[in-house]
Parts: structure tokens; sequence; C-alpha cells
């Protein structure tokens, strides 16, 4: 997936868990898992408001592009030289 979640860096870094950090921000533990585990579809606003609030961050710390790597699915026009 192109898109990376770095919640569990910046829960590490401020030294909180799971549980704690989901009571901050005012979602389920299990709601947080699955943010943090990359298998959400999409974000709330709000919520990522309040996670940046309490983590003392930018968007940009939570939420990273990677691009695809995979030259199969590139068309061969596009296609890096090699």
């Amino acid at each position: 997936m192109p898109i990376v979640v770095d919640i569990d860096v910046m829960m590490a870094r401020r030294k909180l868990t799971v549980s704690r950090l989901a009571d901050y921000v005012g979602i389920s533990p299990a709601n947080l898992a699955v943010l943090k585990n990359g298998r959400a579809k999409a974000v709330r606003f709000s919520t990522l408001e309040a996670l940046c609030e309490v983590l003392d961050c930018q968007p940009g710390d939570l939420l990273r592009y990677v691009p695809a790597t995979d030259d199969a699915e590139l068309p061969d026009a596009e296609a890096p030289p090699d």
C-alpha cells in the first residue's frame, strides 16, 4: 500500500500505549489499532487532528506516501530504464 501509517513510531516516541492514546483521542482502542496497523480505508480529519494534538506532531509525521515499486504495474512506455 502506498500510504504508510507511522502512528506506532510517534506512540513509541511519546511512550504511549494504544489504550492510553485511544482514551486521549476519544476513539476505541480497536479503531486506533486499525489505523495504526494501516488497515483503515479512511480517517476523519477530526481524528487526525486529535492524534496530532495529543502526539504533538504534524499529519506528515503520521502518514507518508511511498510509491509502488512493482514495475509490472507500469505500461511498457513508462517503464524505467535499466
